[in-house]
């Protein structure tokens, strides 16, 4: 077996492949997990990246690394509408990253070659400049599968409200976005997708009809690689000696992600939402998460000092650890597709609140489709947080939520193990790479 692992890494050794993710949380750390699992392969592996959000280097010190100028100025360069800061990059990158990538395939080392190139399916314009360049152009798809399927007119259990939804000052851009990724990912060499084949099948299967090129679910990425040398936030580690100190399946965990944003008032719902329920909870509140406060100033005096240590408020948290952390008994979430997964494979019923974009979809799915999770559609109030939270934590749904939960943990690790469908599905990906 041994002398198989050699063969194979040495057929690899001067095989160099280019990854470039969008500079944004929830899609570096797929990108650098992927980037890890195929250097770990024994691929080189070169990462271009932008100046906006810039990676830290000294954390991947077997990769290397390109930054590109992204000509954003300082008001361009803000969460605030997604879809515009999307189409900008894609206009204001095309020179920079043909620049460097020509640069890269001209300055290939005695004994090397460069494979292909994966970019992040929302670098549409990168299509054209692989295809000028004549290299294999791979997409990492980082958000669900049955998210691309919104694209097929007739798709139960999804309601007009689940579409995914983008907050945009011109819903053309909206379109022109939506379009570029589409047809440029179908024009593609094939598609990456953190995700698995038992979450999934109906959905892969019908968009496997829709887009007609190889399609590699290998995911859960994170659980081959943890993410946390790729986030752009310093994690509070403080949340794990707390949590060491909490009863067995007893605390709710929240955290919105690093992009979403609330107000005052539902800070303050959310607030005593969670101090009425009387559980542990630990809480991040992102520096920036409440529109218009520094951090967690909104909140009444004492409050903290009220709860008598129940509650432990963080900017930020290792969430991987939190998440599989025997404390951890809920996962109050944005469902972003990361944390979504991330959820599934520690087994941790979730409270959906999905903010924008395919959170929508992922919410959807987590409650409707494979139960294991209870979405909080109404606004945010505190007696509806309350409840919520009892449901899942205290009442019999909750802990059927918990079993479901735990049948698809054991499929994840199934997946990934010698003959699973995500293990033979990365087998596939790197003969193909192969291949070119």
């Amino acid at each position: 077996m041994g002398s198989q692992r050699e063969f194979h890494l040495q057929q690899r050794k001067g095989r160099r492949v280019i990854l470039f993710p969008l500079p944004l949380q929830g899609h570096i750390n797929p990108m650098l997990q992927l980037a890890s699992i195929l250097y770990n392969k024994g691929f080189s592996i070169s990462i271009i990246h932008t100046n906006f959000n810039s990676l830290n280097s000294s954390n991947y010190p077997h990769f290397s690394f390109h930054s590109i100028p992204d000509g954003l100025s300082q008001s361009e360069a803000s969460f605030a509408d997604i879809v515009s800061l999307l189409s900008l990059l894609n206009v204001k990158c095309a020179a920079p990253f043909q620049d460097c990538l020509a640069k890269l395939l001209s300055n290939i080392v005695e004994g090397e070659s460069i494979a292909c190139l994966i970019t992040d399916s929302g670098w549409y314009f990168t299509q054209a400049v692989a295809q000028s360049l004549k290299i294999p152009r791979l997409v990492l798809r980082t958000n669900s599968v049955v998210n691309r399927m919104h694209l097929v007119p007739e798709l139960p259990p999804l309601r007009v409200k689940d579409i995914p939804v983008f907050e945009t000052r011109i819903p053309e851009t909206l379109h022109q976005v939506a379009l570029g990724l589409t047809n440029q990912t179908k024009v593609s060499s094939g598609c990456i997708w953190n995700s698995f084949q038992d979450l999934e099948q109906i959905s892969l299967a019908t968009l496997r009809k829709e887009f007609p090129i190889p399609m590699f679910p290998v995911g859960p990425l994170h659980k081959y690689f943890p993410a946390s040398s790729s986030s752009l936030l310093s994690q509070d580690q403080s949340s794990i000696p707390w949590l060491d100190k909490q009863p067995p399946k007893s605390v709710i965990y929240v955290s919105f992600g690093s992009i979403a944003a609330i107000n005052e008032t539902e800070l303050l719902e959310i607030a005593w939402g969670l101090a009425n329920c009387r559980l542990p909870f630990l809480w991040v509140v992102r520096p920036g998460l409440v529109r218009g406060a520094e951090w967690i100033e909104p909140l009444p005096k004492g409050f903290l000092e009220m709860l008598d240590g129940r509650g432990h408020i963080v900017k930020w948290a290792p969430q991987q650890e939190v998440l599989a952390h025997p404390a951890t008994g809920v996962f109050w979430t944005h469902n972003g597709w990361n944390s979504t997964l991330e959820s599934i494979c520690e087994g941790v019923p979730m409270i959906c609140q999905p903010c924008f974009g395919d959170q929508m979809v992922n919410a959807r799915y987590v409650s409707h489709v494979w139960k294991v999770g209870l979405h909080l559609e109404r606004k945010l109030e505190r007696g509806e947080i309350e409840k919520a939270i009892r449901r899942v934590m205290l009442e019999a749904e909750g802990q059927e939520m918990r079993e479901r939960i735990v049948y698809l943990k054991e499929k994840v690790d199934l997946c990934l193990k010698q003959g699973g469908s995500s293990y033979q599905s990365l087998e596939n990906l790197i003969n193909y790479i192969l291949s070119f």
